[in-house]
């Protein structure tokens, strides 16, 4: 178990983020159409994985966007935007922002996503949704970089997690 604090609030996270050079824990999520969707499934691509509370929120959205740019510039890079809201939220704030180089994940089928990634709000007003956190992902599916954001109501580094999207 991990510590974030949400508005200077200590909240408690269930689970470990997989440690660098590991390989990222296999899973099973919805999509917008509602099909399921593998890790498994996007082998051969590097991966940045956006995960966050709830797309309704303004830092979850806005990392969304910041993120859609970006990757709108890396032809080889696919981008996850994964939450436990439901794939009709994601469908809908995507088509209203014009996004359409973000792969949007829901966790609603997919309860031990949150624990396998160390991303599980286990307490607080939160409980059951995920922290805020950004992993990249080689194409064997490795995992080059993790960030979980102390604050969740604070933004991902940008910076950090697109360089690791661009690195060899």
């Amino acid at each position: 178990m991990s510590t974030v604090t949400f508005k200077g609030s200590p909240v408690t996270i269930t689970g470990d983020m997989p440690a660098l050079g590991s390989q990222a824990p296999d899973f099973v999520l919805t999509a917008a159409d509602l099909s399921d969707v593998r890790l498994a499934d996007l082998k051969g691509t590097k991966l940045l994985l956006n995960i966050f509370p709830s797309i309704d929120t303004e830092v979850c959205a806005a990392s969304v966007r910041r993120f859609h740019e970006a990757a709108s510039a890396q032809p080889n890079l696919i981008l996850l935007a994964i939450s436990a809201d439901l794939p009709f939220a994601h469908k809908r704030f995507c088509a209203a922002e014009g996004i359409d180089r973000v792969r949007t994940l829901s966790t609603f089928r997919a309860p031990g996503f949150g624990a396998d990634y160390g991303v599980l709000i286990s307490s607080a007003p939160l409980a059951g949704l995920l922290t805020r956190a950004v992993l990249v992902l080689d194409p064997q599916h490795r995992v080059i970089y993790t960030q979980r954001v102390a604050e969740i109501a604070q933004e991902p580094d940008y910076a950090a997690a697109l360089q690791a999207c661009t690195a060899d």
